[in-house]
């Protein structure tokens, strides 16, 4: 029955149209019963319901797509695995149907609790903000967790004093990371204290969590605190104390990315990379030319990208030498990077690529020619698609 029940909602989800108390109420009595992988899905077309389906979209004419990696999964569990944004294209919710939801708040169940928090966080009025604070202070751990993660849907700066609390001396560690998550959603630069003892917490997913929120934020001042998380024994928040570092976007940090260049994990190698083409930094082209040479290809790939946004003269020749790489991927992306440095000093090297043994780099080095010679022929497609793999 909940298969049935589950495609009608999605397509209900898709569609639009008036979503009414009763479909709602019986499709949580129904997910009380449900195993975890349905009641995600269900859960992200509830609490996408009013706005949108995240996919990706790639331009065309864009040559390389702009690497965007995202470690950082939403927390709540079954209540839809991934964050996805409702906070730009909300609309109001029937009284009726919020009350549904408002009824299942204090359910056992977990992922339908959470469900609830997502969707009255998102489209309930004032009044649910006293309801998670009361939920946040509850003797129940998971109650607490719940309150947390409707403070972060809604987004509330008055949140950050008791998310600070729960974040510094809840016992639970999945309360701390949640309360993490929610002042990383808020994105108020005073979390930015209590996120940086958390990245001493005893917990890696709490550590992990702070890393995420501080690249939310933004703030230059958390780059020196996510320096000691590049040391961290767990990957994951070694990835994501990267990632954030390129998030934050300062240039301070490109000593510390260097030495996150000669992780012993190529994933966070490749992170590094990406980190310092956000950054766009000429500092970081040292490391990077570096990792060209590093036994991993994405890692190499990530690279020659960062270079390529750079946009330094001083990385002409490592990319010429990469026109010539053993990866065929690896060869379209030093093309592209050439093209967006605009250097006369490459035009032998992609001259000599255009008779490469695989289309993508012949199409890329004529990309890259053209754009040299500023006379770009949008007939001209280069799809280099390199990609940044940190989900753990």
């Amino acid at each position: 029955m909940i298969a049935p029940l589950l495609a009608s909602l999605l397509l209900v989800a898709q569609n639009r149209p008036a979503l009414d108390s009763a479909t709602v109420t019986r499709v949580l009595n129904q997910l009380k019963a449900s195993d975890s992988s349905v009641c995600a899905l269900a859960g992200e077309a509830l609490t996408n319901y009013g706005g949108f389906w995240r996919r990706s979209f790639a331009d065309p004419g864009m040559p390389m797509p702009h690497q965007m990696p995202t470690p950082m999964p939403m927390p709540g569990g079954g209540a839809g695995g991934v964050h996805v944004d409702m906070h730009q294209h909300t609309r109001d919710m029937d009284p009726a149907v919020l009350r549904a939801f408002q009824g299942v708040i204090r359910d056992d169940n977990r992922c339908v609790r959470n469900i609830a928090a997502r969707v009255l966080g998102n489209h309930g009025g004032s009044d649910t903000y006293n309801l998670f604070i009361g939920m946040l202070k509850d003797a129940r751990a998971d109650f607490r967790e719940t309150g947390a993660l409707g403070l972060g849907e809604r987004e509330d700066t008055r949140a950050i004093g008791p998310l600070s609390d729960a974040l510094s001396g809840d016992a639970s560690p999945v309360v701390r990371m949640t309360a993490a998550w929610a002042l990383g959603e808020i994105e108020e630069k005073t979390a930015v204290g209590v996120l940086t003892r958390a990245l001493d917490d005893r917990a890696p997913e709490v550590r992990r969590t702070a890393a995420w929120a501080l690249g939310e934020i933004e703030d230059k001042s958390a780059v020196r605190p996510l320096s000691a998380a590049l040391d961290d024994p767990a990957l994951e928040v070694r990835l994501t104390a990267v990632w954030a570092l390129g998030e934050i976007d300062d240039a301070s940090a490109v000593p510390l990315l260097a030495t996150a260049t000669k992780d012993r994990d190529a994933r966070v190698r490749q992170q590094a990379a990406w980190a310092l083409g956000e950054i766009e930094s000429a500092q970081g082209i040292a490391p990077l030319e570096v990792l060209m040479r590093d036994p991993v290809a994405d890692v190499r790939k990530t690279a020659i990208w960062a270079l390529g946004e750079i946009e330094d003269e001083q990385a002409v020749e490592p990319l010429v030498g990469a026109l010539k790489d053993s990866d065929e991927d690896v060869r379209a992306t030093a093309a592209w990077a050439l093209g967006e440095i605009e250097s006369a000093r490459a035009v032998d090297g992609l001259t000599a690529a255009q008779r490469d043994e695989v289309g993508s780099v012949r199409r890329a080095a004529t990309w890259a020619l053209r754009q040299i010679d500023d006379n770009d022929d949008h007939d001209v497609r280069v799809r280099v698609r390199p990609r940044v793999k940190v989900k753990p």
